[in-house]
């Protein structure tokens, strides 16, 4: 019977220790653990670098703004225009108001597209009068004016707080401009009643009638009952309001105004 040699148990421990070095080395990742962590780290940088681009293109589209000039009273019926503008520019005109009935439909289908036209290209409240519809063309002019003079007054005001502030708080500007939306006139027994608001995004911050009864107790329950309803539609939100009491027309007619400027601006 052979008996194991210690020379021979020492070849045969020194093959196996160095086998076991071979295998392990075998299996060792081949990519460095550094470098794979350094690409895992590269995907989100890229990824958020795509994602800057969008939010500044929406940024930049803000800033449009509707202005409501002024009622201005000519002898075939009132007149009023509304601006929309966009960096200064008036990119829409659009009369909200115009004479009608009779003959003064004709000439206002007439006129007042033209002076549309004519504002957008002057810029200004410079434009000629439309022959055939004087009186409208100068009471379009005069609401104009007042409403290049609203939106002058409201860039001013924004400029300055602007250059006040802090160069991160422009782009928040836009976004705290008003809108201001013009109810459908209603006509009641004593006389149209129109109503025009001022939105801070969906919120009334102010109503007022543009257009309400007048002469003889007509002008007394007016005054009475409008600044009333002005309150209320504040205060409430919506068209749901109370109607002053002795002037039942005159409110529910403001009310209908006041319910289709909310449908305008989608509240």
């Amino acid at each position: 019977m052979k008996t194991n040699h210690p020379i021979r148990r020492f070849v045969l421990a020194s093959a196996a220790t160095v086998s076991g070095i071979v295998l392990l080395l075998a299996l060792k990742p081949a990519t460095d653990p550094a470098a794979a962590s350094a690409q895992v780290g590269a995907a989100p940088q890229q990824t958020a670098a795509g994602q800057g681009a969008p939010q500044g293109g929406t940024a930049q589209q803000s800033g449009t703004a509707t202005v409501l000039g002024d009622v201005v009273q000519t002898q075939y019926g009132p007149v009023q225009v509304q601006l929309t503008m966009s960096g200064g520019k008036i990119t829409k005109a659009d009369a909200v108001q115009a004479p009608k009935g009779g003959t003064s439909d004709q000439k206002t289908a007439l006129s007042v597209p033209k002076l549309n036209q004519e504002t957008l290209a002057a810029q200004s409240a410079d434009i000629d009068a439309v022959s055939g519809a004087t009186y409208t063309s100068g009471g379009y002019k005069k609401s104009l004016q007042s409403a290049l003079d609203k939106a002058k007054a409201a860039g001013g005001a924004s400029g300055s707080s602007g250059s006040s502030g802090k160069a991160g708080a422009s782009p928040a500007a836009p976004a705290a401009q008003a809108r201001v939306v013009t109810g459908a006139v209603t006509n009641t027994q004593y006389g149209p009643v129109q109503v025009r608001l001022t939105l801070a995004g969906k919120k009334i911050t102010k109503a007022e009638a543009v257009q309400a009864p007048s002469g003889g107790t007509s002008s007394q329950k007016t005054e009475l009952a409008v600044p009333k309803l002005n309150q209320e539609a504040v205060a409430a939100g919506s068209a749901q309001i109370d109607t002053v009491s002795g002037a039942t027309y005159t409110s529910e007619g403001y009310k209908k105004s006041l319910q289709s400027a909310l449908d305008k601006a989608g509240v």
